[in-house]
């Protein structure tokens, strides 16, 4: 199956791009600078010139708070070019995964959010991934949007590598205790993604839609790091000794983060069979990968 993937130097797309082979998949590959989404006859001529059997796209603009100061780049990269992606599919009748957020919603909910649950985003980011989503959809019939929540991995920027070098460089830390969400191991994510590409491949076609794909474990960030640190212990030296539990109020940000942000996948699995790790399981997985 041949794969046009967008966003290889994110997390999740180098997650994809690494993984692709192994399940008989042949990814053609674009960072930013190979193919800027939002330049639409870009876009249309490399998906006209690679004729892939699929495009997923793993392409955003995710810095939240810097989306803020920066929303015109914001609303470009996460609205116009998965506007572009998928006039282009519908051209040439391919199918689009598309990859969200959970930052969509306005975390008021005391429960896990399904599909269909109104959203409501906070910020410029959670706004502009919303737009994107509302784009697919009304051009693209034959498209996923799968949304996902707090991604880590072993390749880029993210929460836990920055807990492990705070705890190596503190002794106490702050974190954030009263914002819920689903870490997610961006390995696992990506091969979630590489499933339900190849389900479309054979042929499947009662799937097209939205749905959430996530780590299986709902915590607060301040729980998130503890579990980190921990498990960091056994194999390295720390030298954190307390890690404090504070309010948002107390950690301001330049954009605001839905407190409650925990998705319901049970659609994923009934349709696709993918359930995601629980956190411990996952992490123990970073960590080997860390120490190849």
């Amino acid at each position: 199956m041949k794969i046009l993937v967008t966003g290889i130097n994110g997390q999740v797309g180098w997650e994809v791009l690494r993984q692709a082979s192994r399940h008989g998949c042949q990814v053609t590959g674009f960072d930013r600078h190979a193919l800027d989404i939002t330049d639409r006859q870009a876009v249309s001529r490399e998906i006209e010139k690679n004729s892939p059997d699929l495009v997923l796209n793993c392409g955003a603009y995710t810095a939240v708070d810097q989306a803020e100061a920066e929303a015109e780049k914001a609303w470009a990269v996460n609205r116009d070019g998965p506007a572009w992606l998928a006039a282009s599919c519908a051209r040439e009748n391919i199918p689009l995964l598309h990859l969200s957020t959970d930052y969509v919603f306005n975390g008021r909910a005391s429960r896990p959010y399904p599909e269909t649950a109104p959203t409501g985003p906070l910020g410029i980011y959670g706004q502009s991934k919303a737009a994107g989503e509302a784009e697919v959809r009304a051009k693209l019939a034959r498209h996923l949007i799968i949304r996902t929540s707090w991604v880590y991995g072993v390749h880029g920027r993210n929460f836990v590598k920055t807990i492990l070098r705070l705890g190596q460089e503190k002794e106490e830390l702050q974190v954030v205790n009263d914002q819920w969400g689903c870490p997610t191991f961006a390995a696992d994510l990506a091969l979630a993604l590489l499933t339900m590409a190849k389900h479309i491949g054979a042929g499947q076609t009662d799937c097209w839609g939205t749905y959430h794909c996530c780590g299986s474990t709902a915590v607060t960030w301040h729980e998130f790091a503890t579990l980190i640190l921990a498990l960091a212990r056994k194999i390295q030296p720390v030298k954190v000794k307390k890690i404090i539990p504070i309010t948002s109020a107390e950690f301001p940000t330049a954009a605001p983060r839905p407190p409650y942000s925990v998705l319901d996948c049970q659609k994923l699995y009934r349709v696709f069979g993918i359930r995601l790790p629980e956190l411990r399981t996952s992490l123990a997985a970073f960590f080997a990968e860390q120490q190849n």
